[in-house]
């Protein structure tokens, strides 16, 4: 495994150290002897409430009013019983259940029996855990709760009596209180600023919390340019936190606005910034690339989203502080992993996944990443992130990253971070006329074998070559370690739509897409072999799929080239290459 420098070590010693005591302050907190700290308030109303932009499903409202509620790939049928009750079928499903994030299937079919029985699921869950929960209190559920409760409030306060209303802003302004005094047990990253998303909207929703409006924002606006990259990425490198945070960040401005307030210029900014990276990511058939954490593209959002850009331009191609490349060559599109692992603290969710590739033409991807699934995702996380999910090398079937490996520091830290992987990441890009190439390369296993991997891709401005060369070298730049284990695995997943058979001289691969166009997979030399793959991040779930994979040792073969060719239609009464039997069925 990668070796773990004094430096790495002693940020992961601080950060078990800062979230030992801050649970322990949270265990504290939650005392109910110090509960009543979170039980007075002088709001007595709603004033205003945001917009929600999530789209909404109401044939959802009648299996909610009929007690199924199906969150997650799990189903709960509750048989006259409040939901609350139930012994929940997976984590994933609870979290859904208590933030609320169905109300606005309810909000959406919008007549006196949904609204009738949002108030009654709401009663319920006051009565079930309102006082407190160990699930349903945590900072990340409470803060999407917050949101969900302040967006449909128009929906369900409608036509309720003076009774639930009283109850609905008295527990409302109790979590409020309760996530304002915890806001430290956040994770650090994404969770923290949407915990203070959710604060904003609170103080500006709520009489009586305007006093809080100008804390909470400053606050948030050290969060935002702290993790909002100047580049419009997120510090923790997953893309689709951008999707996350613009659909809290845009209602959150149009909220400002409606108040007679300036929205703070560092919400303008990050908006501003994120925008661009959005078409940065996405393949031309709409789906995101999948890298650092990202699953099932929610093309709907991603569709909201960007009907508020109002440049509608070109990506941009390079984002350097991100750690990404993007080529577009004709009708190929390239999006290519450069950058270091995200901090300790904000690598929960990364991957191993440097100088990975993804690669589509027209509308169709042909390499990939593995992704993540939309359910059950931590059934499959870090198979996941594992450097052999990646369209990438893996030397010594190692991931170039380390996870971190003890089962109570993980459960302390409430995930997996990263604790060890690439320190020096070099990239350069050069664009002509002729063609637009890279040349990356990081030292991920220069501290157990002793060898830095570098990968140049380069791309014709026809779209119709990618050129490619994986080498490999020893870590201070001279010759590879005598005894260094050096087994390589090339790897490049393939979409599960693209179909994949060998060429008979095995140093090729026909790829045939969806609408009959033909690339072909080539080496210099090298046996090609085409295995199993799986691509999680389908809408659908999980689907079968294929990769393509070189084997080889570095110190015998320190240099491997490769090409995807796009073939031209075939002349009519050509015969074409003779190929073997596919591996597999396809």
């Amino acid at each position: 495994m990668t070796r773990v420098s004094v430096a790495e070590r002693a940020r992961l010693s601080a950060l078990i150290g800062r979230r030992a005591f801050r649970s322990l302050i949270g265990t504290l907190s939650t005392h109910p002897l110090m509960r009543w700290r979170f039980g007075s308030t002088k709001t007595d109303r709603l004033v205003i409430a945001p917009q929600d932009l999530r789209t909404a499903d109401a044939t959802r409202a009648a299996e909610i009013y009929s007690g199924r509620f199906a969150f997650a790939g799990k189903v709960v049928i509750c048989d006259r019983r409040t939901p609350f009750e139930m012994t929940p079928p997976s984590d994933e499903w609870a979290s859904i259940l208590l933030s609320f994030a169905w109300l606005r299937h309810l909000r959406a079919a919008d007549s006196a029996i949904t609204r009738a029985n949002a108030r009654s699921l709401i009663d319920d869950w006051i009565n079930e855990q309102g006082s407190w929960h160990p699930v349903g209190w945590q900072p990340e559920i409470l803060s999407r709760r917050i949101v969900c409760w302040l967006s449909h409030s128009p929906f369900v306060l409608q036509d309720a009596d003076a009774r639930f209303y009283r109850r609905f802003i008295r527990s409302l302004s109790r979590q409020v209180r309760y996530l304002r005094r915890n806001l430290n047990e956040c994770r650090e990253g994404l969770p923290r600023l949407q915990a203070l998303i959710a604060l904003t909207f609170a103080a500006l929703c709520l009489q009586g919390l305007s006093g809080q409006l100008r804390p909470t924002a400053r606050r948030l606006i050290e969060e935002l340019r702290a993790q909002v990259l100047p580049d419009g990425g997120h510090i923790s490198r997953n893309p689709g936190a951008l999707i996350e945070l613009l659909i809290d960040l845009l209602p959150l401005r149009q909220l400002f606005s409606a108040r007679n307030l300036q929205p703070p210029q560092a919400i303008n900014n990050a908006i501003d910034r994120m925008m661009p990276m959005l078409r940065f990511f996405r393949h031309p058939d709409g789906n995101f690339a999948q890298f650092n954490g990202v699953g099932p593209t929610p093309v709907d959002l991603l569709a909201t989203v960007l009907a508020y850009d109002d440049a509608r331009g070109t990506p941009v191609s390079n984002a350097p502080h991100s750690g990404y490349q993007r080529i577009e060559a004709g009708p190929t599109v390239l999006l290519m992993d450069t950058g270091r692992p995200p901090p300790v603290s904000l690598s929960h969710e990364a991957h191993a996944g440097c100088l990975s590739f993804e690669m589509s033409w027209k509308q169709h991807r042909l390499v990939v990443n593995c992704g993540l699934p939309a359910m059950n995702r931590e059934n499959w996380r870090q198979v996941a992130r594992a450097t052999a999910a990646h369209s990438t090398v893996t030397l010594n079937d190692t991931s170039s990253c380390r996870f971190l490996e003890s089962k109570s520091v993980r459960r302390l830290l409430a995930g997996t971070p990263i604790v060890a992987g690439p320190h020096t990441v070099k990239v350069e890009r050069n664009d002509s006329a002729e063609a637009a190439s890279l040349v990356a390369s990081h030292d991920g296993y220069a501290g157990d074998f002793g060898i830095v991997h570098e990968r140049t891709l380069r791309i014709g401005r026809d779209g119709d070559t990618v050129e490619g060369e994986d080498s490999f070298t020893g870590a201070g730049g001279g010759e590879i370690p005598a005894r260094a284990a050096d087994e390589y695995a090339i790897r490049f997943h393939l979409h599960p739509a693209v179909k994949a058979n060998r060429l008979s001289e095995g140093r090729g691969v026909i790829l045939l897409l969806p609408d009959k166009e033909v690339w072909t997979f080539s080496t210099m030399g090298e046996t090609v072999h085409v295995e199993e793959s799986v691509y999680l991040a389908g809408s659908d779930g999980p689907r079968r799929a294929v990769q393509i994979v070189v084997y080889g040792k570095a110190r015998e073969n320190s240099k491997v080239r490769w090409s995807f060719r796009h073939s031209p239609p075939a002349v009519p009464g050509a015969k074409p290459d003779r190929l073997d039997e596919p591996e597999l069925p396809l």
